[in-house]
């Protein structure tokens, strides 16, 4: 299986990769660079828009628009300067920030928190707790927890079934399964789908089209794992990065699987040696993907046609 750098973004911290197939392109951020990048793959038109401080994850919604998590805050953004701020998360611990967000099935942004590993230098600082949480905000404005247990790096939310739910934490190296329902959230009891896998650390995950989880392997993991939702290793796909954050399945037929990487701690050696880190790679796996869930839309109603829609005339930095 190949693999491809499709552009040399050089993000510091690429993360929250979606296909957006109304529009034909690619979405992720940059935490540490602030930014949130867009990529036509067909023609190479690559768009930047600054965020106001840290973005840590990027969802896409119904009526076109994204909903965006910085820092400590949920946001919704419209692909210009103005993101309006619609919750809080977590006022009371001052210490933590948002990590991973993504829209289930529900129509719901799902984010997790995490104690704050970056610096007001942008430098890494160390994790020493786990006070990290996952929760559900809903298009009515309604922000809860899902789960009492704690997370030191919260990462990976997918849904490989109608009552189940896959999530990581980074920092155990281990990811988890639960029972949920939408009335009553996650279940207590959890079971430990994946531990101690030897390549890297968990970090962002997608589903293909048959039902298996591929999950980027961060801090030197260099490489993509599928597995099964019952937790039994089925491919590893080795990649020209060594810190892959989180995939996604794009372009119009959802063949090619993306992956975005970073760069964060790397030495400049390590960089003048490996120029690509931080970069957006392609593979084709042999298996299709999904379209992305919606804000506000559940998934019955979900786009799986590539429209190409015309973006609203609002500014933007493009390279």
């Amino acid at each position: 299986m190949e693999c491809a750098l499709i552009l040399a973004a050089d993000c510091v911290v690429g993360e929250s990769l979606q296909w957006d197939d109304r529009r034909g392109r690619l979405v992720w951020v940059d935490i540490i660079g602030r930014r949130i990048h867009a990529l036509d793959p067909e023609t190479g038109e690559h768009r930047q828009w600054p965020t106001p401080g840290r973005v840590t994850s990027i969802g896409l919604r119904a009526d076109g628009g994204a909903i965006v998590g910085l820092e400590r805050t949920i946001a919704l953004w419209d692909w210009g300067d103005d993101f309006r701020t619609v919750c809080e998360v977590e006022p009371d611990l001052p210490d933590n920030r948002l990590n991973e967000g993504v829209v289930g099935p529900d129509g719901a942004f799902w984010v997790g928190t995490m104690q704050n590993n970056i610096a007001e230098d942008d430098t890494p600082r160390e994790i020493t707790g786990q006070s990290g949480r996952i929760y559900r905000y809903t298009a009515d404005g309604r922000l809860a927890p899902m789960t009492e247990h704690r997370f030191g790096l919260t990462n990976t939310f997918v849904w490989p079934g109608a009552d189940r739910f896959v999530t990581a934490d980074t920092s155990l190296n281990q990811l988890y399964l639960y029972r949920w329902d939408p009335a009553t959230g996650l279940s207590s009891d959890r079971k430990i789908l994946l531990d101690g896998f030897p390549r890297g650390l968990p970090d962002g995950s997608c589903l293909d089209a048959e039902g298996m989880i591929w999950n980027a392997r961060v801090a030197g993991g260099g490489c993509l794992a599928r597995i099964t939702p019952e937790g039994d290793l089925l491919q590893v796909a080795e990649l020209d990065c060594s810190w892959p954050t989180s995939c996604a399945f794009g372009g119009a037929d959802l063949a090619t699987l993306y992956v975005t990487s970073a760069r964060f701690t790397m030495t400049q050696a390590h960089l003048d040696a490996r120029p690509q880190e931080g970069g957006l790679f392609a593979i084709r796996p042999g298996v299709r993907g999904l379209p992305a869930h919606r804000f506000g839309a559940p998934e019955s109603t979900r786009s799986t046609t590539d429209t190409r829609h015309a973006d609203p005339q609002t500014p933007s930095r493009a390279t």
